[in-house]
C-alpha cells in the first residue's frame, strides 16, 4: 500500500467505475443514480483535493493495477472517509481492512476526534465500518427525479 500524489489519480479511474456498478447494482432506493457527478470531474477534484492538502489517497496494488483505494479527507479535528472501494474480484482477502487500517492510522496521527462516512443504502460494507466501531448517526432522505 502506499500514497498516491495528484499526478496518479487518473489510474483511479477503474475503481471509480465499479464502485458505481457495484451501488447500481444494490443500492436499495437509487439504483441507476451512480455516478452523480462524470468521473472525470471528481478525478479532477480528486486531484485538487490532494494538491490542497485537503486529502490522502491510499492506493493498494496488484501487477501494476490499482485494486483497491481509500480517499481519507481531514479538516482539523474532523475526518471522513469519502472513499473506499476494493475491486470485486478482490473482496474478501482482507484488502478492505488494510485500508481502513491505514485511513484510521492517520486519522489519529493527525489528531482527528470525529470521523464520518457516508454509505449507499444496500452496501454490505457498513459491517466493515461498524468493525471500526462507527455508529449510524443519521439517515439522509434523497428525492432524484
Amino acid at each position: 500500500m502506499r500514497e498516491i500524489g495528484s499526478d496518479e489519480v487518473f489510474r483511479l479511474r477503474d475503481c471509480l467505475l465499479a464502485l458505481a456498478e457495484h451501488h447500481n447494482r444494490v443500492s436499495v432506493n437509487f439504483k441507476g443514480h451512480y455516478p452523480k457527478t462524470p468521473v472525470g470531474q471528481t478525478l479532477k477534484r480528486f486531484a485538487e483535493d490532494i494538491d490542497g492538502e485537503k486529502s490522502h489517497i491510499y492506493v493498494i496494488e496488484s501487477e501494476n493495477k490499482i485494486i483497491g483505494f481509500c480517499k481519507i479527507n481531514i479538516d482539523g479535528t474532523s475526518g471522513a472517509i469519502e472513499y473506499l472501494i476494493v475491486l470485486e474480484e478482490y473482496r474478501g482477502q482482507g484488502y478492505g481492512a488494510v485500508l481502513m487500517d491505514k485511513a484510521m492510522s492517520s486519522f489519529s496521527d493527525a489528531g482527528v476526534s470525529v470521523i464520518d462516512v457516508k454509505v449507499a443504502d444496500g452496501n454490505s460494507a457498513v459491517s466493515l465500518y461498524e468493525k471500526y466501531g462507527f455508529k449510524m448517526n443519521a439517515h439522509i432522505l434523497r428525492l432524484c427525479k
